[in-house]
């Protein structure tokens, strides 16, 4: 052998194969995807995760098809790796954003937020692109990759924002043994190599991770949103608290704080409006609804972390620093590789005489 080949570690080798199926689904370097984070997950950070090695994806949120137009074309100035597009199934123009993303040569489409409608999916395989499709339940990865889903995210209720009621850990262990045919991606409460690891061992393609992203250097959200980051717990990230079940609330993610505070007396408020026959039940719901209007961003982009709202997953306690995204991904590639090398010394057949 040349004396300037050098072949990689076992454990490095055997993470690598781990990888292999999803970063060449993704066409990254290694299988990690930016979760999409409304005011988050914009040119910057997604460039940055993709130039890293990782894969970013824009969150189109409530963006009409100028607007993501402009965003896809701002971020292709930034990186010229793969990165993928968000977007919400309830959009009113999810058609047109669709088209959009096909026009600009995006290849990955995440569709999230409930299952898709008819003919989504085939419009996006039609246009030469790979659909990702969200899968809250066994039952619903069977049918997602049966309309022809071509990857699948799984998200436990660990992570930050809107969340479903599973636990990524029971999620895991329900759909990984049963989904073969499609690469599936574990998300929530994700924050060391560790996790990703035995999520990779139990049959994942790879992992998406997005509170640990919030708090890097490229991220634009205000030093005080990533501040409030740093001083969290995993016990600070906690559901929104629906008061009565007449009027439900869709459980988010964030940090408590005033704001969390001044939804529970809103609620209550609204009630006893409604109880005294002030507020018809539509128009008390619609109260509760509007009460977060705007909180988001005024969280993320003026630093209102008081009385916005601070969408945040349970491995905020695990943010324990402002890093460039880059040094971010390589933590984590070097945390799974020294649990590995660490499992593979453990194995080893102790020398004679021992």
């Amino acid at each position: 052998m040349p004396p300037d080949i050098t072949l990689p570690d076992p454990a490095s080798a055997e993470l690598a194969r781990l990888f292999a199926r999803g970063a060449a689904f993704l066409g990254a370097r290694v299988p990690i995807l930016g979760g999409a984070m409304s005011w988050v997950s914009e040119r910057h950070l997604v460039a940055a995760i993709s130039n890293a090695g990782g894969f970013g994806v824009i969150a189109c949120g409530a963006m009409g098809p100028d607007l993501l137009a402009a965003e896809i074309a701002a971020t292709q100035a930034l990186t010229a790796k793969p990165f993928g597009v968000n977007l919400i199934t309830m959009h009113p123009a999810l058609d047109d954003l669709i088209a959009v993303t096909l026009a600009a040569g995006v290849k990955h489409v995440v569709l999230a937020g409930g299952i898709p409608p008819r003919g989504a999916i085939g419009a996006i395989k039609a246009g030469g692109a790979r659909a990702i499709c969200f899968a809250p339940a066994l039952s619903l990865a069977r049918r997602l990759v049966r309309l022809g889903a071509d990857a699948l995210v799984i998200e436990g209720s660990e992570a930050g924002g809107h969340i479903g009621p599973v636990s990524l850990t029971v999620l895991a262990q329900e759909i990984l043994p049963h989904i073969h045919e499609v690469p599936v991606f574990v998300a929530g409460g994700i924050g060391r190599g560790e996790a990703i690891l035995a999520y990779l061992e139990m049959g994942a393609a790879g992992a998406q991770l997005g509170t640990r992203f919030v708090a890097s250097v490229e991220s634009i959200a205000h030093p005080r949103f990533k501040e409030a980051f740093l001083r969290a717990n995993a016990r600070d990230a906690v559901p929104s608290v629906q008061l009565d079940e007449r009027f439900p609330v869709i459980p988010v993610r964030g940090l408590v704080n005033e704001g969390t505070r001044r939804f529970l007396a809103h609620q209550i408020t609204v009630r006893d409006r409604f109880l005294a026959g002030e507020l018809t039940r539509e128009a008390a719901q619609l109260e509760i609804e509007h009460f977060w209007a705007g909180a988001l961003r005024r969280a993320v982009i003026e630093g209102d972390v008081e009385t916005g709202s601070v969408m945040a997953g349970q491995s905020v306690g695990m943010v324990d620093a402002i890093q460039p995204i880059a040094a971010i991904i390589a933590e984590l590639e070097t945390e799974a590789t020294a649990a590995l090398a660490a499992r593979l010394a453990r194995a080893a057949p102790s020398p004679p005489g021992e």
